[in-house]
């Protein structure tokens, strides 16, 4: 009678201890699950001091504390002197920029490390990693456009579209041109990039990735762009970021 009780006592248990085995593995340190998925991408969205932009990563551990990753980024640049401004003299006029040349964004690939400096503990929290990015950066621009109004007959007027320079009368400027105007006029300016920040990612899950980044990059292009009328042609373009990222972490 006893060993019958005995392994009925046995079979209730195994499951639970089994079950409990099974729960108490899913509140394990996180440094084995980083360990175990090597690779990882992720894809976010950025506003910076000058614009905004769009970024996708991917990479692979080098050890258990270092990550080399490859990026690809895009962003727009615009002049901290920029002032939009609407013409008085027609009712229905359009708001531009006053003195701006060239529409600038930087088209970014390049490779970097993430340093860890700590795991998240197994119930959840903040890794906070840091980061050093470097590579080729290439200045596109694209001309700016506004809408001039000629006089015709007595008080009539003709709106014509044209390249913004700054012998424009700005009392005969309606306001900004389409959007399109100017695509088919891009130049592009090959350059260096390098970039370095600090990385805080939150959540409980290893698998999935959402962080916030912080961090400022710097752009170098050896032929000088123009941005605004009424100043020199820059080289160096400096910006502080703040970025939003979204990715997965796998194995082959």
């Amino acid at each position: 009678m006893k060993k019958i009780v005995f392994l009925v006592f046995l079979m209730i248990s195994v499951p639970g201890l089994a079950g409990a085995q099974e729960t108490f593995h899913d509140y394990s340190d996180s440094v084995p699950d980083n360990v175990l998925f090597e690779r990882q991408w992720s894809l976010g969205a950025m506003l910076h001091s000058n614009g905004w932009g769009l970024k996708f990563r991917k990479g692979y551990n080098l050890t258990a504390l270092k990550q080399f990753m490859w990026e690809i980024e895009w962003s727009t640049y615009k002049s901290a002197k920029e002032v939009r401004v609407v013409n008085p003299y027609y009712s229905n006029s359009r708001p531009y920029f006053f003195g701006k040349l060239n529409y600038v964004s930087f088209l970014r690939g390049g490779v970097g490390l993430n340093y860890i400096f700590n795991r998240k503990p197994y119930w959840g929290g903040v890794q906070v990693s840091g980061i050093v990015y470097g590579g080729l950066s290439i200045g596109i621009t694209k001309p700016a456009y506004v809408f001039v109004a000629y006089q015709t007959t007595g008080s009539n007027y003709e709106l014509r579209e044209q390249r913004y320079s700054a012998d424009i009368n700005p009392d005969y400027i309606y306001g900004r041109g389409s959007f399109l105007a100017g695509i088919l006029e891009l130049n592009f300016f090959p350059g260096l990039y390098t970039k370095t920040g600090l990385d805080f990612e939150f959540g409980s899950s290893n698998k999935m990735i959402s962080s916030l980044e912080v961090g400022a990059t710097l752009d170098y292009s050896p032929i000088a762009i123009a941005i605004m009328a009424l100043n020199p042609k820059q080289n160096f373009f400096l910006t502080v970021y703040v970025s939003v990222m979204f990715g997965k972490r796998y194995n082959r």
